[in-house]
């Protein structure tokens, strides 16, 4: 099915946290829609809120998007604060949730939007599926840099974060050998832990903390002394901001995010104070943050988002609405939306990155019996 002919207008919007690479998905849509199909393009701002606010779409022409291939962040900017369906304002001093949906929908028909390009996450994603059961056209462009949405080998942004966290790692290990100590690296991971188990692998990590690997104290503490015994002078750990005690929750900052969400954090700190208590070892804790989403964009990223960008205008010419764009085998494929957000991505025990880890000596939190009882069970 061919209609491109029928459109004439797409816009396009960046929700949730930003990654490298959302510039060059807006530049190749951008450039694809005037360049090949001859479309006016929108941009609208801040994610879902450009639907939501007057005077947040404006017109993106081939001049905006010089120069952006190389830049972090998006020029379109972003907030994972705009759901439409849990959207708060401020009425009379307090804050009241509303239902806005039907307005995102509408304002979408006045603008005369044929279809809207939205490069989001599992959340903006999830919201995106839900606005098109509600009537508007819109394909999905898959970018978070916790590699955690189905349907996709990889997401951009990936790559760049783990690239960032393998460089802290590498600094790292000077530093912890220079003072004979051991250094705990927190990273980003909700309930996904690709980062961590990635980075650490590539970044020679003595152990690495995952959430879908319940950690026990006295297994980590028994592999850095293990170490220490045998002649090792420093251990390098990284554990994802979503690992948690085997038994215990997650741990969570005080200060919450809009909405009420809980925001993680901590745990590196946490667990560092849990070894001293129990051990002489002395250990430092670094808080990686936010810059593993900033930065210029890897040459993986910049080529996998522009592919995923030209792809998806494509998928609008050809009528293919409600899909996302997904890498499978090494080609771009189109998928059902609802299909990637059905459920997340998380660490398979049986994939073969935890059986290497496993095959190095890592320590993946527990004792290497128990990591095969749950591979066991997983499978």
């Amino acid at each position: 099915m061919n209609n491109h002919s029928s459109i004439q207008r797409i816009g396009v919007l960046t929700g949730g946290g930003d990654c490298p690479g959302l510039n060059a998905v807006i530049r190749a849509v951008v450039k694809t829609a005037i360049n090949k199909y001859g479309w006016e393009v929108f941009g609208i701002e801040d994610g879902f809120e450009g639907l939501i606010q007057p005077g947040k779409v404006r017109p993106l022409g081939l001049r905006d998007v010089w120069g952006i291939l190389d830049r972090g962040g998006t020029i379109l900017g972003t907030t994972n604060r705009a759901n439409p369906f849990s959207y708060e304002v401020e009425v009379d001093g307090e804050i009241k949730v509303f239902d806005v949906s039907d307005d995102v929908v509408r304002h979408a028909q006045v603008l005369s939007l044929d279809a809207i390009v939205v490069i989001g996450g599992d959340g903006s994603l999830r919201i995106t599926q839900e606005l098109i059961a509600k009537g508007l056209r819109a394909v999905g462009v898959p970018k978070t840099i916790d590699n955690d949405l189905q349907c996709t080998e990889i997401t951009f942004g990936f790559d760049t974060a783990l690239n960032t966290a393998m460089d802290a790692l590498d600094r790292l290990h000077t530093t912890a050998e220079s003072h004979h100590r051991a250094i705990i690296l927190e990273v980003m991971g909700r309930e996904a832990g690709w980062i961590a188990l990635e980075a650490g692998i590539a970044g020679d990590a003595d152990v690495i903390l995952i959430p879908e690997v319940p950690y026990r104290l006295d297994a980590i503490i028994e592999k850095l002394e293990t170490r220490h015994r045998s002649g090792a002078k420093y251990s390098i750990l990284i554990v994802a901001e979503g690992a948690h005690e085997a038994g215990k929750p997650p741990v969570y900052q005080q200060h919450r995010e809009v909405g009420g969400v809980k925001r993680l954090g901590g745990v590196g700190e946490l667990l560092a104070e849990e070894i001293r208590e129990h051990s002489d070892i002395e250990l430092r804790v670094t808080v990686l943050g936010h810059l593993q989403r900033g930065g210029s964009p890897t040459a993986f990223d910049r080529l996998l988002a522009t592919r995923f960008g030209v792809m998806v205008t494509d998928l609008v010419a050809q009528g293919h609405l409600g899909q996302m764009v997904a890498l499978q085998g090494g080609r771009i494929v189109a998928v059902p939306i609802a299909e990637a957000v059905a459920k997340q991505k998380l660490v398979s025990l049986s994939s073969d990155v935890v059986k290497t880890a496993l095959g190095l000596g890592v320590c993946l939190g527990d004792t290497p019996q128990a990591i095969a009882a749950l591979q066991a069970q997983e499978a």
